[in-house]
């Protein structure tokens, strides 16, 4: 009788640890932890929203030239995906903004994004490509 008991109190503590174990793992990293730096993946309607709520963002274009003068989100800051580097762009002074990414498809953008969360930016926000932006874009004349 006392080794049933045991056992089932043995049994009862692994089902209890194992059932911790599962929910701590499932738990979301919390966002902005300095432990694990990432970026954040919106849709377009979210980008949109960000950029409507009257917060400062910048909105970054990481196409080339000639694909940003082809036509662009409003207001939009042009650095080439292949021009960021290691260091600090001038056209993002503050490690703090919101940096909303997006570039032709979401290729260059998710790329663009990882670089600037390796540098230090911790509000960078890829919202795909330019080919799913539903709202208005312009073009250089």
């Amino acid at each position: 009788m006392i080794k049933a008991i045991s056992w089932v109190l043995a049994l009862l503590m692994c089902l209890f640890a194992g059932g911790c174990a599962v929910r701590d793992a499932a738990k979301p990293a919390e966002e902005g932890s300095p432990s694990t730096p990432e970026y954040h993946r919106i849709t377009p309607e979210e980008a949109k929203e960000r950029i409507d709520s009257g917060r400062q963002v910048v909105i970054l274009d990481v196409r080339t030239k000639e694909e940003f003068d082809a036509g662009h989100i409003p207001g939009a800051v042009l650095l080439p995906n292949e021009t960021i580097g290691n260091s600090m762009p001038e056209q993002l002074p503050d490690l703090n903004a919101e940096i909303l990414v997006y570039c032709r498809s979401g290729n260059r953008s998710r790329q663009a994004a990882e670089k600037l969360v390796k540098m230090g930016y911790a509000g960078v926000y890829d919202f795909g490509g330019i080919g799913s932006w539903p709202y208005e874009v312009v073009k250089e004349p």
